[in-house]
C-alpha cells in the first residue's frame, strides 16, 4: 500500500476531488494548509501599508492506496489539480506498512 500526500492550489480541490471519485477512490483526507516552495509569496497592500505574504494557502490531500493503483491515482490527480502555472503544488508517495480497520479489523487492502 501507498500514502498519497498532494498539496493542491485550494481552487483545484473540487476538481481534484471528482476527478478521483470519478476513478473510484472515495477515501481522503483533506487538510487546509499555508505555505510557499519557489513562488515565496507576494506582496500586499492593506490601507496604505505594504506587507509581505510569504504563506499562501494551500490544500494538503491525503489518501492510502492500493500499490496497483498508484500511477492511477497519481496521473488523475495530477491532470486534475494542474494549472501550468508556478504553484501547482507537489505529490509525495509513501510507503505504508500496514492498514487496520478498527470497526472489525481488517487488516491490508481490504481495510481500504
Amino acid at each position: 500500500m501507498k500514502r498519497i500526500e498532494a498539496i493542491i492550489q485550494p481552487h483545484k480541490l473540487d476538481d481534484a476531488k471528482e476527478a478521483l471519485k470519478g476513478i473510484g477512490i472515495d477515501g481522503m483526507t483533506i487538510t487546509e494548509v499555508r505555505g510557499h516552495g519557489r513562488q515565496k509569496g507576494h506582496t500586499e497592500t492593506y490601507r496604505g501599508m505594504e506587507y509581505k505574504v510569504d504563506l499562501l494557502p494551500k490544500v494538503k490531500l491525503e489518501m492510502v492506496v492500493a500499490d496497483a493503483r498508484l500511477e492511477e491515482v497519481i496521473k488523475t490527480l495530477t491532470a486534475a489539480a494542474r494549472t501550468g502555472k508556478i504553484g501547482d503544488g507537489k505529490i509525495f508517495v509513501f510507503e505504508v506498512a500496514d492498514a487496520i480497520r478498527i470497526r472489525n479489523d481488517d487488516r491490508g487492502d481490504a481495510a481500504l
